[in-house]
């Protein structure tokens, strides 16, 4: 038999407001105004204010209402708990110059790679393989398509019949192109192409002799057996032809991607200004434009409602003010989370600030105090999802240089005094050590953490290996550099 019963349950649902909240907790200082930009177009009761300061009798309507409401006003966010904290308004030339230089300049790979095939006015049928065979160059410069495959895609998608032996020669071409060593296979014929470029000498010429012959052997640092296998008596000529080698650029494309390379401005979201003994926090507002509530529209809403009762098109004069109420509602709301996400961010920034005092005041990443986004959030009374959003693609200007604000966050590791510091303390002490050591016997990593043992830090050799590949710092066979003397790699006279 079937009952009805009646039970009490505890629910925490997030409205749609919460949700556009934490959406724009987490956008960075430099893509805002895209999103201020996009609610202005969306919302036509929103106006935005000439660069000025607000006037003070506009703020504050006759019911009460927010009629006008410059979002980024000088909000003294300051608190007892907090270190100095102050927040910054910046004049509108300031602004203005920001805008204009950080407009992104776009000049692609590709479109460099377009104009020097031009250069060559090849044959219509060969202009337009070329054309192919640069759209499938990879971001990192190389094209490691099948030639047969690429011999099949032409005919199906150009309708192009050619063969291999064509596509070689016109890839050939395209490998003479800038920058140094692009359309190559693989890493061996990209260095290749990068040497066979440079002014014949003997270093240059020994060089080549090592990538084409005993390519293998160098990439593994066996010096010993490039010496052998390719005859080299002189350790001086083999040293400056490694040299050379490993001035060249494995990655051709890096610096010019495929997609595009953008000029634009490095944005920081924060700054902390050290002035003596005292911290200033400030909070980037270049993006931000102040705003407000068209007042035709709250005209429009006054009159609509004193008039709806007694006009005869009553019907469409309540929809016009549902409508306009909609957005006057929703201009409102946006107004107060952007104040509210500005007051957020600041308050964490300041959080930040004040766990991480000592390396703001130095400079010092070694002073850096092991922290995680909850004692953070128990700073600011926010969880630590929050603070994660919050932290996230944003970087702070400091007076020592730029970091992103998950620099900041580290792990700690205990010392022999039983004190905690910083990882990233333990990464630069092993840094350090590996930049000290005798490049002909570099050290294992077995010793690495001896080392950093006897300094103090309770690390396991484990540990050491982990932090080397976080600073893409390579093993120790890799590490090896040749003997300036005709010595073997063990230290006895050959």
């Amino acid at each position: 038999m079937q009952q009805l019963r009646l039970k009490q349950k505890l629910l925490h649902k997030i409205t749609p407001q919460q949700i556009q909240l934490i959406k724009l907790l987490q956008v960075p200082a430099i893509d805002i105004r895209q999103r201020i930009e996009k609610e202005l177009a969306d919302n036509p009761v929103l106006e935005v204010l000439p660069e000025k300061e607000p006037d003070a009798n506009e703020v504050q309507g006759e019911n009460g209402d927010m009629e006008t409401h410059d979002m980024l006003t000088n909000v003294a966010a300051e608190r007892d708990d907090y270190i100095g904290p102050k927040f910054r308004n910046y004049n509108a030339e300031a602004k203005r110059a920001q805008r204009e230089a950080a407009i992104p300049n776009t000049y692609s790979l590709q479109d460099s790679l377009l104009e020097q095939l031009d250069m060559l006015q090849l044959d219509p049928k060969l202009d337009s393989i070329g054309k192919y065979l640069i759209g499938s160059i990879e971001k990192d410069g190389y094209i490691r398509r099948d030639f047969a495959a690429l011999v099949n895609d032409l005919l199906l998608t150009q309708y192009i019949e050619t063969n291999t032996q064509e596509i070689a020669t016109v890839l050939q071409l395209i490998q003479r192109f800038d920058p140094p060593g692009i359309g190559a296979k693989n890493l061996q014929e990209c260095l290749l192409i990068q040497l066979q470029k440079q002014p014949p000498q003997p270093a240059v010429d020994t060089a080549i002799q090592i990538i084409s012959k005993a390519f293998e052997a160098f990439t593994k640092k066996h010096y010993t057996q490039i010496e052998k296998k390719l005859g080299i008596t002189d350790p001086q000529l083999l040293k400056q032809a490694i040299a050379i080698i490993t001035k060249l650029n494995p990655k051709p494309g890096s610096n010019m991607s495929s997609e595009g390379q953008q000029n634009r401005i490095l944005y920081p979201d924060f700054m902390v200004i050290k002035q003596d003994d005292q911290l200033e926090v400030q909070l980037n507002t270049y993006y931000t434009p102040s705003f407000r509530i068209r007042k035709s529209y709250l005209d429009i809403l006054e009159q609509s409602q004193q008039t709806a009762k007694a006009s005869p098109q009553k019907q469409a004069l309540q929809e016009a003010t549902v409508f306009v109420k909609q957005k006057v509602g929703a201009a409102k709301w946006f107004i107060e989370a952007l104040q509210q996400r500005q007051q957020t961010l600041l308050h964490t920034m300041q959080a930040i600030v004040e766990l991480q005092y000592n390396f703001f005041m130095t400079g010092d990443a070694s002073l850096l105090q092991p922290m995680i986004l909850k004692d953070v959030g128990n700073i600011i009374n926010a969880d630590r999802s929050t603070i994660s959003r919050i932290v996230n693609n944003k970087s702070v200007q400091t007076n020592f240089g730029i970091y992103p604000l998950k620099f900041f966050f580290t792990e700690g590791i205990s010392t022999t005094t039983g004190e905690d510091v910083s990882n990233k303390a333990v990464r630069q002490a092993l840094e350090a050590l590996i930049q000290q050591e005798d490049k002909t016997q570099p050290y294992p990593d077995e010793e690495l953490q001896r080392q950093l043992v006897q300094q103090g830090y309770q690390v396991a050799r484990r540990t050491v290996a982990k932090y080397r590949e976080q600073l893409r710092i390579p093993v120790a066979r890799l590490r090896k550099e040749v003997c300036d003397t005709r010595e073997n790699y063990d230290g006895k006279k050959v």
